[in-house]
């Protein structure tokens, strides 16, 4: 059922810690820090690019699954992160490609998100060409833009999340940001069209 699989978004409940000497113990106190402070980033990041409230819980689970396992890995303070953002990056990714459901996964501007998920609300477009021109989108430049936009994320943080140098990440934002504007442009002009044809059939 779908509460059942939603609390798979919390992991230490669930968390496979070793015996109870201390090194497990330390293990198990960093896995615990970890996710207290960056279970919302993550939360954050998952939701706003999937719609299926399950799909979300299952991103969550198996993003903290993931690091529990390679908790070696991860960088310390900060840096943690833009680690588990490219955990969870890859994780949905994987879900689309296996699930082939593209355009179910694409991000909903402007609708309301999972109830079990939304902590926060997000914040949606005013203007409907602005939702459409970010989902005509390709997925690289949406994913792009939510790390800039939603994230708040700068170039090298960016290059953090998808594992390229920070002048690879400045160019491709600067390229995806562009198309946005000529998207945007485009619909806005298409929507202007109708308005100043009828505006001028009527009379004076």
């Amino acid at each position: 059922m779908k509460c059942s699989r939603a609390r798979r978004t919390s992991p230490r409940h669930r968390s496979p810690a070793p015996g109870g000497d201390d090194l497990g113990n330390e293990r198990s106190a960093r896995f615990e820090e970890l996710y207290s402070a960056h279970l919302g980033h993550v939360t954050g990041y998952v939701r706003r690019r999937t719609d299926d409230p399950d799909d979300a819980a299952d991103a969550i689970a198996e993003t903290f699954l993931v690091a529990w396992r390679r908790l070696d890995d991860v960088p310390p303070d900060g840096a943690a992160r833009f680690y588990l953002y490219g955990v969870a990056r890859r994780t949905l990714a994987n879900q689309r490609r296996g699930e082939r459901r593209r355009r179910a996964l694409a991000v909903r501007i402007g609708q309301d998100l999972a109830a079990d998920l939304a902590a926060e609300p997000v914040p949606a477009p005013e203007r409907p060409e602005v939702a459409a021109a970010f989902r005509a989108l390709a997925d690289a430049d949406r994913e792009l833009l939510g790390l800039a936009t939603w994230e708040g994320l700068d170039p090298g943080e960016i290059a953090a999340v998808l594992g390229v140098s920070r002048n690879a990440a400045r160019i491709r934002l600067h390229r995806a940001r562009r198309r946005f504007a000529a998207e945007l442009e485009r619909r806005t002009d298409r929507r202007a069209v109708p308005a100043a044809a009828r505006s001028k059939g009527e009379p004076a």
